[in-house]
C-alpha cells in the first residue's frame, strides 16, 4: 500500500481499490451495523411484542448472506485462519452437539445457525482485511451509529431519551441507557485505534473519539465511562510501550502495578468501588441471578441444558422457573458469560471458551510489542473482559461484540494479512 492509498483500497490489488474492495468494504460495515442491533428501535420502538420478534429475526438474514459472499472471496484464507484457531473449533462443536442433551432442541438448532452466520462474520471480517481496515470498516459503522444515536436524541427524544427509568438519560438507538453507554465505549476505543493505524484520518476519527465520550456521558451510565477510561489506558499504555525498549519496559510495569492496584482495591474495597457506579451490593440483581443460576448448572454441570436453551423456557418447571423463583424476578440471561456457557454447555462448553479467550488475550498481549494491530485488540479486549463479568456476551448470536471478539482473535492468530 502506498502512502497515498485509502486504507481499504490495498487488500491484495495493488495500490488502488478496485470494485471489489469496495464491495468487501460496504460488505462489511453492513454486517457491523445489523448486528449492532442500533436499527430495532428505529423501527419497531423501544418494546418488541411476539408479532414483530419474528421480523427481527429475519432482518439478520442479509448479514448472514453478506457474510457468506465475504467467505466466498477468500475462501482459502478463511481456511487457514480457521485451522490455527482449535478451542473456537472445538466450542462450536459443542455449540452443535448440545441439541442432543438439549431441553428445547428445536429452539438450539435454529440458534445454532444464528450462531454460526454471526461467528462466519467476525472470521470473514478477519481474513478480508488488514488491521488498518478493519479498524475503518468498524469506525465507519461505529460512527453511523454516534450520528444515528445524536439525531434520535434531539429529532425524536421520545425514543432517544428515557422518561421513566432514569428520566434524562440519553439511549439512543438502543432500549435503554445502558446499551448506549457500553457500545460508546467500545467504539471509543475503536475510533481511536483507527485514528491510530490511518494516521491521514486521525483528526476525523479522534473527533468521533470525543463524540462517542460525550454519548457516554449523556448515558449517565457509570460502569460504561470506567469501561472507555480503561479502554483509553490501554491505547495509552501501547503507545508508550511501542516507543522503545526503554519505555516498553517501564510502561509494562506500571500496567502490572496498576492492575495490582485496581484488584486490590476491588478486593478490599469493593463497598467504595460499588458506591462510584451508583450500584448496590447485589449489582443490580445480579448476584441473585448468579446464585439461582449456579445452583441449576450444578444439577447438569457435564452438559448444561444445551444452547441458548434456557431463558425462554416457558414449561413451569425448567431451570429458568427455579431461577426466577429462587432470584425473585424473570432474567433474560445469566449476565455472566462464564456462567453462561457452563449454563448452556457445561464443563466442556465453559472450558473451551475460557482457553479461546485464554489464547485471545494472550496473543492480544504479545501484540503490543509486534503487531500494530494491538491498538485494536487489547483496547477493545479489556472493555469487553469486564463485560463477561456482568453480561452474557459471549457465544452470543446476532452480537456485535461476539463478531468483533471472533474478527480479533482470529486476526491476532492469522498472519496472512497485516
Amino acid at each position: 500500500m502506498t502512502a497515498s492509498a485509502p486504507a481499504w483500497s490495498a487488500e491484495g490489488h495493488g495500490d488502488r481499490a478496485d470494485a471489489w474492495d469496495w464491495l468487501a468494504f460496504g460488505l462489511a460495515v453492513f454486517i457491523v451495523l445489523i448486528y449492532s442491533q442500533g436499527w430495532i428501535v428505529p423501527l419497531f420502538g423501544t418494546t418488541i411484542d411476539a408479532a414483530s420478534s419474528g421480523t427481527v429475526r429475519n432482518v439478520y438474514l442479509p448479514a448472514y448472506g453478506a457474510g457468506v459472499v465475504l467467505l466466498a472471496m477468500t475462501p482459502g484464507a478463511t481456511f487457514q485462519a480457521l485451522i490455527r484457531q482449535p478451542f473456537l473449533l472445538i466450542l462450536m462443536a459443542i455449540v452443535v452437539l448440545s441439541t442432543v442433551w438439549s431441553i428445547a432442541p428445536d429452539q438450539t438448532i435454529r440458534r445454532i445457525v444464528a450462531i454460526s452466520a454471526t461467528t462466519l462474520g467476525g472470521v470473514v471480517l478477519a481474513t478480508r482485511f488488514r488491521w488498518s481496515t478493519l479498524a475503518e470498516v468498524l469506525a465507519v459503522a461505529n460512527a453511523l451509529l454516534v450520528i444515528g444515536s445524536f439525531a434520535m436524541a434531539l429529532l425524536a427524544p421520545k425514543l432517544g431519551i428515557m422518561h421513566e427509568l432514569f428520566p434524562g438519560a440519553w439511549r439512543g438507538l438502543w432500549t435503554e441507557k445502558n446499551g448506549l453507554g457500553g457500545d460508546m465505549a467500545i467504539a471509543f476505543s475503536i475510533f481511536a485505534a483507527a485514528a491510530m493505524l490511518n494516521p491521514r484520518r486521525a483528526l476525523l476519527w479522534w473527533l468521533f473519539a470525543g463524540l462517542a465520550l460525550a454519548l457516554v456521558l449523556l448515558s449517565t451510565s457509570k460502569t460504561s465511562l470506567v469501561s472507555l477510561i480503561l479502554g483509553a489506558g490501554a491505547v495509552a499504555f501501547i503507545w508508550t510501550a511501542r516507543r522503545g525498549p526503554v519505555s516498553g519496559v517501564a510502561a509494562t510495569w506500571a500496567a502490572v502495578l496498576a492492575a495490582l492496584l485496581l484488584a486490590a482495591f476491588l478486593l478490599f474495597a469493593s463497598d467504595v468501588f460499588l458506591e462510584l457506579l451508583g450500584k448496590d451490593a447485589t449489582l443490580t440483581g445480579r448476584t441473585k441471578i448468579w446464585a439461582a443460576a449456579e445452583h441449576q448448572a450444578a444439577l447438569r454441570p457435564w452438559t448444561g441444558y444445551g444452547y441458548a436453551a434456557v431463558w425462554d423456557d416457558e414449561s413451569g418447571w425448567g431451570p429458568l422457573a427455579w431461577i426466577t423463583k429462587e432470584a425473585g424476578f424473570k432474567a433474560g440471561h445469566a449476565h455472566n458469560s462464564w456462567l453462561e456457557q457452563w449454563l448452556g454447555l457445561g464443563y466442556g462448553g465453559l472450558l473451551a471458551w475460557g482457553l479461546f479467550y485464554l489464547q485471545t488475550m494472550g496473543a492480544a498481549v504479545v501484540s503490543v510489542f509486534r503487531k500494530p494491530g494491538a491498538y485494536l485488540a487489547l483496547p477493545f479486549l479489556v472493555v469487553y473482559s469486564l463485560m463477561t463479568l456482568t453480561e452474557s456476551v459471549a457465544v452470543s448470536y446476532n452480537d456485535l461484540r461476539w463478531v468483533i471478539f471472533v474478527a480479533l482473535a482470529v486476526k491476532l492468530g492469522w498472519s496472512g494479512r497485516d
